[in-house]
């Protein structure tokens, strides 16, 4: 098999390009996961869909064969699902924080990620200190539970083509794939993903409203889903292909900034984590405000 012939559609240029259909990038990327293609076509596929940009058609396609081939992680209803792709560069990594709070409510919480760039700071490392240990397969999540799931776990794979990235330096349609997909069996289970550009808040709004998933995007702290704790920004539920707007991005000028760590490195973002959740430390009221809106979407 070869996937030369969807090159040849997408690789045209941003004017020339033709976008693929749901079925066409459903084969296209099962072909990619089941590791049926070349170094070269690989290169090939991702340097042209950089230029061209993704449509929901075919992020819809992709999410198909993606879920399709992952190694899923057990899980009743209710549960949150917390891509966790970019960790710190600046301000601490508080990923883990949002899951604990999370899973205070009685929530089955998974998080899934890997590391993509080696300079920064990531929710496994944060995770690692307060003791919680990356899965080296797939199992059950139990209500109030906290679990990481490396993405080489949940599909070899999908890890390879991330790394691209390593190799060209530019981002690929896998980085948005995996803020997208939910690797449980929980039909229903509560997505939480970020954008940092606008113009990915509206793809990846068209695509959850396309797919019907249960959704809550919002714009995160650099690149994670976490809100940031200086501001609270907008948040808006997707369920069932209806969007329904929950927070509103908070206006004017700040008062008095949260207590963060000044390390962002993983020991001193995991003691602030416990700090928080030990109760020695005030929750950041844009988590609070996160949390609550979370437990609206997963009602709706």
């Amino acid at each position: 098999m070869s996937i030369s012939h969807y090159i040849k559609d997408i690789g045209r240029g941003r004017d020339g390009a033709r976008a693929l259909d749901r079925a066409q990038a459903a084969d296209l990327m099962g072909q990619i996961l089941d590791g049926h293609v070349t170094d070269l076509e690989l290169g090939a596929f991702c340097i042209a869909m950089r230029i061209k940009g993704e449509t929901d058609q075919e992020m819809a396609g992709f999410l198909d064969a993606t879920h399709a081939r992952l190694q899923h992680i057990s899980a009743t209803d209710p549960v949150v699902v917390l891509p966790s792709y970019n960790g710190a560069r600046k301000l601490p990594v508080l990923t883990p924080l949002l899951a604990h709070l999370l899973a205070r409510e009685g929530l089955a919480v998974v998080i899934h990620g890997t590391a993509t760039e080696s300079t920064r700071i990531t929710s496994q490392e944060v995770l690692s200190a307060m003791g919680v240990t990356a899965l080296a397969q797939a199992r059950a999540v139990a209500a109030g539970e906290v679990v990481f799931a490396p993405t080489e776990v949940l599909n070899p794979n999908l890890k390879r083509l991330l790394d691209v990235r390593r190799v060209v330096g530019l981002r690929n349609p896998a980085h948005s794939l995996v803020k997208l997909m939910n690797p449980t069996t929980a039909a229903n289970a509560l997505l939480v993903s970020s954008y940092t550009h606008p113009e990915y808040a509206i793809s990846m709004a068209a695509t959850f409203e396309l797919t019907g998933a249960r959704a809550l995007l919002l714009r995160g702290t650099e690149g994670e889903v976490v809100a940031d704790v200086r501001r609270t920004p907008q948040m808006a539920a997707f369920v069932r292909g209806t969007r329904t707007a929950l927070v509103e991005a908070q206006a004017g000028s700040l008062i008095k900034l949260p207590e963060l760590p000044t390390n962002i490195d993983a020991a001193s973002t995991a003691r602030y984590t416990q700090a928080v959740l030990n109760g020695e430390l005030p929750v950041p009221a844009p988590l609070t405000a996160q949390v609550q809106a979370a437990l609206k979407a997963l009602s709706l």
